[in-house]
């Protein structure tokens, strides 16, 4: 049988790794996508003329078309000057047919509106708004794209691994003789992200190459393909309980997945393993696990280390919304810094598309009475109100169907609110909630499930819900500053300054769509114990509320279980850099709001907290801090339900195909990983590996360790991989965090994200994984 497997795999490794001809190349590619044949990929990889759009008076035509590997897009210029550029697939997050951009719906005219198409990138790329010469030209670039991507992401990590191997090897091999010589050999690791010193690389050489020619070609490829690939780890945990003539059957593998995977599995799950991953036939004939189908099994996410039971929602949605960490955004509208960056729809987009559930609206009057949104005071560009509207009704609920906030902050004249309001109406409808859910006066706020598909407005109200509306545009107290109001004191010690006794005009329709959030100012825990409702809350300045957060806990917390607590950073963060967001909800603040528009540490953090329940931008807080009495003060750590004593351990085993960090084909990078716990200051802590020297693609660490985690409920784990530099600071080449929860153990791969919180394809950790209570 080890025969039969043996011809299966090489046939799979002259398939991908014999290369005579492009149009071979093509065919290999298309087939492992599953397109072959396709009509729409035959259409990319011809490719054609389109125009670019940047202003309605810039359109020029740039020829696109998909290169042979089926995984970069070739982008050409008619001037010979202008060089010719190239960017991945796997960058590209949406292609979206029509004048659904900004710069498309202000750049072309209606007429065209089937033949424009746009292609959204991931991170803060600029969108590339494109005409095509018809409605089925375009057709067939948006079905083409939307469909290689989507197969793509839907490759397994097996066929990840063999698509990136193959494109490497086709760069290597320089005069595309289909054969290796020595010099293309080493330029091949090097793409592979692996350095050898000349001497190994010449001793691999050898041992490759059998026939003495001084190149490599046929069986020998696919022999250097082998020792590339194989995993001695997998090799040791495999050989341990294939214990049926050197196979796994179904018993040895319900041994390791109880054993070692500490899964509660039956001996027929066991068998549906087998069937779904065993690649070789007679094998799973004979109820048989190859050593290749156990490493698909471990590569496939429902083996990975994050629970898959916690991607669904999984989670009590009918509490009251307070009771629940809301994922939210800061200035949502920019895409760049606070002082001069571009303001624009489409950051609305990618913020709900990102499970975003609470949105910000800086609102000025603009001109032809219509109000606009942009950051005050500042160079930073303008969009119209109604647009930004538009965008956030069209994508609110795209990701998740729980309620959406709309934060106001407020500048614009009693006209210009009037405006607002109708907009809102107009383009909303019944989805916006203009009054209070059920009869009469409420006294909780409803849950998200009861507010699903629903928009709530978060901002100034003339007077106390329960009281009789007024009839005509009143005055109010500007006792709740505005974020620029405040961020004028930077000194987070003392309280903002106060302004002259002004007073903000409100337009009652406007008013009127406050129920659940009305914003007020906060003078003390005990003042809002006392004389706010519950649905009066408080925006806190990042340095205030970490302040109240170190100083009184318990209070806040407290606070938390019966009001809302929204928190956004100092004015002082002109980069649209971001705070340290666990402090904060570890005092039950809710609404936690960063700039979502950053690649930070802190925005990593917040995608692993609201990795969890459906990725839906809600996730209940413990029961803890949903207990108006509770005792739970995260910085002294009194006794009571929180303290469950946890040990992890931790051995980081080996790495997989990790990124290059400078893209020059002589540098590799020196990998490190490091393990971080986030939560209570009891439990944070960070351990590292040594660094493993010239190895991307299989750095070996074997190294082990342990962790006291106190209070596993606000815990985050994150697996942190960065390129060593013993002269500056090491560089980051990707990480993941998970609620420590959410962790599954034994033998896992952890999926690496990069800076943007997209998945880097065929890149991973392999770890081993235990938690045990502490004695």
């Amino acid at each position: 049988m080890s025969c039969v497997r043996r011809q299966t795999k090489l046939s799979k490794s002259e398939e991908l790794l014999h290369h005579a001809s492009n149009q071979k190349m093509i065919q290999t590619n298309a087939k492992l996508l599953g397109m072959e044949g396709d009509p729409d990929l035959q259409f990319l990889l011809q490719g054609g003329d389109l125009l670019k759009v940047l202003s309605p008076s810039w359109k020029k035509t740039r020829f696109l078309k998909l290169q042979d590997d089926c995984k970069t897009i070739w982008r050409e210029s008619k001037k010979t000057f202008k060089s010719n550029q190239t960017f991945p697939v796997d960058s590209i997050a949406a292609v979206r047919l029509g004048r659904q951009s900004e710069g498309l719906k202000k750049n072309t005219e209606e007429q065209v509106e089937g033949r424009c198409f746009t292609i959204v990138f991931k991170g803060r790329r600029k969108n590339l708004d494109l005409i095509a010469s018809s409605e089925e030209e375009a057709g067939s670039w948006v079905r083409g794209l939307q469909k290689l991507i989507s197969s793509l992401n839907n490759l397994s990590a097996d066929q990840a691994k063999d698509h990136w191997i193959f494109s490497c090897l086709r760069k290597a091999d320089k005069n595309k003789d289909s054969k290796l010589s020595q010099q293309e050999m080493k330029n091949f690791l090097q793409l592979l992200n692996i350095g050898l010193d000349d001497d190994y690389a010449e001793m691999l050489f050898k041992k490759c190459d059998k026939s003495g020619s001084g190149y490599l070609a046929g069986a020998e490829i696919e022999h250097f393909y082998d020792l590339l690939t194989h995993r001695e780890e997998i090799d040791v945990i495999y050989g341990e309980y294939a214990k049926t003539t050197g196979f796994m059957n179904a018993g040895n593998l319900l041994e390791f997945l109880t054993k070692e995977q500490r899964e509660k599995l039956t001996l027929a799950d066991a068998q549906k393993i087998i069937e779904k991953y065993e690649p070789d036939e007679q094998a799973k004939g004979k109820s048989l696990l190859s050593k290749d189908g156990f490493l698909m099994y471990l590569h496939d996410p429902e083996a990975m280390v994050f629970n898959l039971d916690h991607k669904q929602v999984y989670q009590d949605m009918q509490q009251p919304l307070n009771h629940y960490f809301i994922n939210s955004s800061h200035n949502t509208y920019l895409m760049e810094d606070q002082l001069k960056g571009p303001s624009s729809t489409e950051a609305y987009v990618r913020a709900l598309l990102k499970g975003c559930r609470c949105v910000e609206l800086d609102c000025w009057d603009g001109s032809d009475n219509e109000p606009v949104i942009y950051h005050g005071y500042t160079l930073t560009s303008k969009i119209l109100f109604k647009d930004a509207i538009k965008a956030i009704k069209e994508y609110a609920f795209k990701k998740s169907d729980y309620p959406v906030i709309l934060s106001l902050e407020n500048h614009c004249s009693v006209e210009q609110q009037s405006v607002m309001a109708q907009h809102m109406s107009s383009i909303l409808g019944s989805a916006l909630v203009t009054t209070p859910l059920g009869d009469g006066m409420p006294t909780n706020f409803p849950s998200p499930e009861e507010l699903k598909g629903k928009f709530l407005i978060k901002g100034k109200r003339l007077n106390k819900l329960e009281a009789s509306f007024a009839e005509a545009a009143e005055e109010a107290d500007n006792t709740d500053v505005t974020e620029e109001e405040e961020s004028s004191n930077e000194a987070d010690d003392k309280p903002a300054e106060k302004t002259s006794k002004k007073k903000l005009k409100l337009a009652k329709d406007l008013s009127d769509m406050v129920i659940y959030c009305k914003s007020v100012h906060f003078n003390s825990f005990e003042d809002a114990r006392k004389n706010q409702s519950f649905y009066e809350m408080s925006s806190f300045k990042e340095g205030k509320a970490v302040k109240l957060a170190e100083e009184s806990a318990n209070a806040y917390i407290r606070h938390n279980v019966e009001k809302l607590s929204r928190i956004y950073p100092a004015g002082s963060r002109t980069d649209s850099s971001n705070y340290n967001p666990v402090p904060l909800w570890n005092a039950g603040c809710q609404i936690v709001a960063l700039n979502f528009q950053t690649a930070c540490t802190e925005l990593d953090i917040n995608q692993g907290r609201f990795l969890v329940n459906g990725m839906g931008g809600y996730v209940l807080k413990p029961a803890y801090m949903r207990d108006a009495a509770t005792e739970f003060d995260p910085i002294t750590l009194t006794r009571g339900d929180w303290l469950q004593h946890k040990t992890l351990h931790v051995m980081v085993i080996s790495g997989q195909q990790l990124p290059k960090v400078n893209q020059k084909k002589s540098s590799i990078v020196d990998p490190l990983v490091k393990v971080q716990i986030y939560g209570v200051p009891a439990d944070v802590a960070e351990k590292e590996t040594s660094a493993v020297a010239n190895n991307g693609f299989n750095p070996s660490w074997n190294e082990n360790f342990q962790f006291d985690v106190y209070v596993p409920e606000l815990a985050l784990v994150r697996f942190l991989i960065e390129d060593h530099d013993s002269t500056s600071a090491n560089e980051f080449i990707g990480q993941y965090t998970l609620p420590f929860n959410s962790l599954k153990m034994g033998y896992r791969h952890v999926p690496l994200l990069n800076r943007n919180g997209d998945k880097l394809p065929s890149a991973g950790l392999f770890v081993h994984v235990m938690v045990v209570d502490a004695k």
